[in-house]
């Protein structure tokens, strides 16, 4: 291993993730999150996650990263800002902006393999896991523990100069490195996200229900969309940013720099007309590489369907 302190390491991975376009990183000890474990096992407890059985599995390794890497040091979380320049036609069904370009985990876990690439060549015998919200990691958590914003009251990680468009991932390394603090909460008396969620899933300040999120019932849900929710929508056909659009700390946001979360041009101006009568043919194309496939052909013509 090339011989260095931890502070020129740290210094080295931040101004290298900074290079591979990542809006933030901060760094945090890896370690059992104490605080976590109640309120994740009450969140379940309530059934909070609905059909999302898969939040049941896993439980320990959720809370530790020493579960996920042998000799687990540091939890390296990252921001990626997605943001986007453009919105889709104002009077649309509509989709949620992270889903506008290409599929974030693709482009993620390419960004994630070259930081650790870099430590591997620069360091030396790192060992190393990358993550992108599909393994049971608590992203917001580690976000939150390495300085890199707070966790608002929609339960989304929320930074004063930018807000909260952005994704989270990390590489969990058994690599000491300094560690940073966490931030402040700035919410504040605020209520903004509460009053705005048409479907009421914020049930309480910082929780919220899964079960009751438009984004699940259009996304996780394979069943039937229940009736009382009929009418609560507000023309979200996949997922939901109502409770960050409306959120003070967003008229920070600044539109993204990564040309592959650009979306289809055709996206962007298509009509309710146009999605109504939208082929399977079509579907394909606009969302080849999207994080929309998630739904399927028939799962975005069921949430139409129950929007109309």
């Amino acid at each position: 291993m090339v011989k260095g302190s931890k502070v020129q390491y740290t210094d080295a991975i931040k101004k290298e993730a900074q290079r591979l376009g990542f809006l933030s990183c901060g760094i945090s000890k890896a370690e059992f999150l104490e605080e976590e474990a109640p309120r994740l096992e009450d969140w379940l407890n309530r059934n909070r996650h609905g059909e999302m059985q898969y939040m049941e599995n896993h439980f320990d390794k959720r809370l530790d990263p020493t579960k996920l890497v042998d000799g687990a040091k540091s939890v390296i979380s990252l921001l990626l800002n997605y943001y986007p320049s453009q919105e889709q036609n104002p009077g649309s069904y509509k989709i949620s902006k992270y889903a506008y370009g290409t599929d974030y985990h693709f482009v993620i876990k390419d960004k994630l393999k070259a930081l650790l690439q870099f430590i591997q060549e620069e360091i030396g015998e790192v060992h190393g896991r990358a993550f992108v919200d599909s393994a049971p990691v608590l992203d917001k958590a580690w976000a939150a523990k390495s300085g890199l914003g707070w966790i608002g009251k929609h339960s989304n990680l929320l930074t004063k100069e930018v807000g909260s468009f952005y994704f989270i991932a990390e590489l969990i390394v058994d690599l000491e490195l300094e560690y940073d603090a966490p931030v402040t909460d700035h919410c504040g008396t605020c209520t903004a996200c509460m009053d705005a969620c048409p479907t009421e899933a914020i049930v309480a300040p910082y929780v919220v229900d899964g079960s009751k999120c438009i984004s699940y019932f259009t996304i996780e849900l394979k069943n039937e969309i229940p009736g009382e929710v009929k009418g609560k929508f507000e023309d979200w056909m996949f997922g939901c940013d109502i409770c960050q659009d409306v959120c003070p700390w967003n008229r920070f946001s600044q539109s993204h720099r990564e040309p592959l979360f650009h979306p289809h041009p055709e996206l962007l101006a298509m009509t309710k007309k146009d999605w109504e009568e939208i082929t399977e043919e079509v579907f394909k194309t606009l969302f080849k590489k999207s994080a929309v496939k998630r739904t399927r052909f028939s799962g975005l013509k069921r949430n139409i369907a129950f929007l109309k």
